[in-house]
């Protein structure tokens, strides 16, 4: 297996450093170009062809620190991602995570694998609202965090990688299409968070989640979305999966969701499962969806303890 770690940190400095005509081109080509087959894969244009139109730097845009965003007056945001112990410690994590599921019997198809953390932009309301932090790992070989820097959010980006390395391990035995429906989302939201419990504690358990209370969970929520499981379209799932205060922010429909309703849904239903079947967290995550729900039928009649 191998693993390679991108220092955002020293990109951000590079780019910090340089003349506002280069920092475009110069944030584009060392911190995303690495990442061109994933772009490939998710048909998001390298470099857009018209002036402002979309491409990899307005993806990153919508969460993260813009180039022109990026001046030395950013250097002491910089300096906090900037600890050779924290690299260290991210790096340990990914290959500790990867390398569980060999342990236990799964064989990885893929081989080489790519990471790196972003920083975060403070207007991000989804980020605010994610308590800082943040992740992504939907593309085999590819993983992502992001984060506000602070002493909140560091010492999270362990579970959050863990959590990200979680679907990319899902994603090599689980097909990704069109066809894909809120029931797959949750169940793979729960599996990636139940997984980063397992290997950090519940200690490092996401906002995703905490934020939850166990009567919204069990009177509103659960209830709703039994009955929403084959959605698909992001634009249709998108709001159960996030809630409201999300969705309108991509500009979908709301569905008087709560925040994450069905990242927190998801969590407590692999939970369920787990305890049902006896399977590890191993076997569960290279499992189908279908298989899953058809397991846990019970788990929307029975009422949900939470902290117990």
């Amino acid at each position: 297996m191998n693993i390679k770690t991108l220092r955002s940190d020293q990109i951000y400095q590079k780019v910090a450093q340089a003349p506002p005509e280069h920092k475009l081109e110069l944030f584009r080509n060392e911190l995303l170009a690495p990442f061109m087959k994933q772009w490939q894969i998710q048909q998001i244009p390298f470099r857009a062809e018209e002036e402002n139109g979309f491409d990899v730097v307005t993806f990153n845009n919508m969460m993260h620190r813009s180039p022109d965003q990026i001046t030395q007056q950013l250097s002491p945001e910089i300096e906090l991602i900037s600890d050779e112990s924290f690299w260290l410690e991210c790096e340990h994590t990914v290959k500790k995570s990867l390398n569980l599921f060999i342990e236990h019997g799964i064989r990885l198809p893929e081989s080489d694998y790519l990471f790196t953390i972003q920083l975060g932009n403070p207007e991000s309301r989804a980020l605010t609202l994610n308590e800082g932090y943040s992740g992504f790992g939907g593309i085999p070989g590819f993983i992502w965090g992001t984060l506000l820097p602070n002493e909140y959010t560091i010492p999270r980006m362990k579970a959050s990688l863990a959590h990200e390395c979680n679907h990319n391990v899902r994603y090599q035995f689980i097909q990704w299409d069109h066809t894909v429906h809120l029931g797959e989302l949750m169940v793979s939201e729960g599996l990636a968070e139940n997984f980063a419990t397992i290997m950090f504690g519940e200690e490092f358990l996401g906002p995703w989640v905490t934020k939850t209370n166990a009567e919204t969970l069990n009177s509103h929520i659960k209830p709703v979305l039994r009955e929403k499981l084959h959605v698909t379209g992001f634009d249709k799932f998108a709001p159960y999966l996030y809630g409201d205060e999300i969705a309108k922010l991509q500009n979908f429909e709301p569905v008087n969701m709560p925040y994450s309703a069905g990242y927190a849904c998801g969590y407590y239903l692999i939970q369920y499962y787990l305890r049902k079947t006896g399977k590890t967290i191993f076997e569960a995550t290279i499992t189908p969806s279908s298989q899953i729900l058809d397991e846990v039928k019970g788990f929307w009649d029975e009422e949900t303890i939470i902290g117990s």
